[in-house]
Parts: structure tokens; C-alpha cells; sequence
């Protein structure tokens, strides 16, 4: 008795327009893929507009929900990514307005990431203090890029910590080249000045030269000097 061939569905191909196909009949692996290229990405710019990870998850989570119900409206102007990003600011956007109604918006265009927002490497569970220090500077490093001015906030999560390229980051923002440089660079400038104001008197406690450090080596120039046996 012959078995009856079972066919597998055809693999995702790379490209937009493949997956976007897919994902309008609802194909789970096609949505997976879309969602795990992005996620990163979405997060990190909604963690940037909100500065929460719970109210950035949630953002992240309802602009799928859009774009996927809407995702025949994918023209493929831009690239799917790009698209989704506008979905997900435009979400995280809207729910910082109706949080804060008195801000102007002036800076920032109205258009339609996992969870942290750098990933340092963390050491084994054999070195659990170099894995609290390495979290301590992360958490750090987080803080110092929340509190920079919005629209210099978006630009160096966008061009730095995820890597996009100058024309990329102006058309998800809706602004000029140069204007992205610019902002950059004032960005960096801002970060700099913050992390060196907060981290100074910190750095003056480093390498403490007290306690048995400084016996030892008193003791060693003494016993050299032969004033002690």
C-alpha cells in the first residue's frame, strides 16, 4: 500500500515581499520570522519614546497587532522593517501623548526590541561578581541614554545601539541626512558629558590604595630601607 505524500510547506524565502505574502494567509512561520527579525529593533525604539520596558513590550506587542491586521497596506515603499518601525513610534508616541497631552511634539515627525537595550556579555555563574558589575554598568549606560532630549535619544538608538545607517534612520524618523548627523553627533556629545558628570566621583573612589595594600608595601620600603628586620 502506497503512503500518501505528505506535503511540507514551501521554505520562507529571504526577501519582504515572500514573507509578507505568507504572513497575509496567516502562516505561523512567516509571522515568527517577521516577529523575530524585528523585535529587537521595535523594542528599543518604543523603550526610547517611553523609557519602560513593561509600556514598551506592551507598545511593541500592539503595533504587530496592527501591522498584521493591516498588513495589506504594505506597499513595500520603504523595507518591512522600516514600515514596522514607523507602526511601533507611532504607537509608542501615542501612548506618551496621552500620558503627557501639554508636550509639543515639534521635534518629532507623526507617522506610522527581546528585552534590554544593550546586551553586554555576561560572564559564567563562576564569576558572579563580574556579572553584577557588568549588569551595574548596563543598567548604568541605560539611564545615561534616557536622559537625553527625545529627538537626540532616537537618533543615537537608532544609528548607534541598532546599527542603521544614516538614510534608514532619516526615512524610520522622517528627517534629513543631516540632520541625523547633526543630532548624532550632539547626542554623543550629551552622553559624554553626562556619564563623565555622574561617573567622576565614582572614578576618584577607584583603585583604593588603603588597608592592606598600604601596610604591605609601607612594610616591603621599610624592610628594604633596613629600617625594619
Amino acid at each position: 500500500m502506497r503512503q500518501a505524500h505528505v506535503t511540507s510547506p514551501p521554505p520562507i524565502r529571504s526577501g519582504d515581499a515572500a514573507l509578507v505574502q505568507r504572513a497575509l494567509a496567516r502562516d505561523e512561520a512567516a509571522i515568527r520570522a517577521i516577529m523575530q527579525a524585528n523585535n529587537r529593533r521595535l523594542f528599543r525604539l518604543t523603550r526610547g519614546i517611553l523609557r519602560n520596558d513593561s509600556e514598551a513590550e506592551d507598545a511593541v506587542q500592539d503595533a504587530y497587532v496592527r501591522a498584521f491586521t493591516h498588513l495589506d497596506q504594505f506597499r513595500g515603499d520603504s523595507s518591512l522593517s522600516t514600515w514596522l518601525s514607523r507602526i511601533a513610534m507611532n504607537e509608542a508616541l501615542g501612548r506618551l501623548r496621552c500620558k503627557h497631552a501639554s508636550v509639543e511634539w515639534s521635534e518629532l515627525p507623526n507617522r506610522a526590541a527581546d528585552a534590554q537595550i544593550i546586551q553586554f556579555p555576561l560572564s559564567s555563574a563562576a564569576d558572579p561578581e563580574k556579572s553584577m558589575a557588568q549588569r551595574e554598568i548596563q543598567q548604568f549606560v541605560e539611564h545615561a541614554i534616557d536622559e537625553l532630549p527625545e529627538a537626540f535619544r532616537l537618533v543615537f538608538i537608532t544609528r548607534v545601539i541598532e546599527g542603521m545607517n544614516v538614510e534608514e534612520t532619516a526615512d524610520i524618523l522622517g528627517l534629513k541626512p543631516e540632520t541625523v548627523k547633526t543630532r548624532l553627533h550632539r547626542a554623543r556629545t550629551m552622553l559624554r558629558d553626562n556619564v563623565e558628570r555622574k561617573i567622576g566621583p565614582i572614578v576618584m573612589e577607584a583603585f583604593p590604595f588603603a588597608g592592606r595594600r598600604c601596610e604591605r608595601l609601607t612594610e616591603a620600603v621599610l624592610k628594604r630601607l633596613g629600617i625594619t628586620a
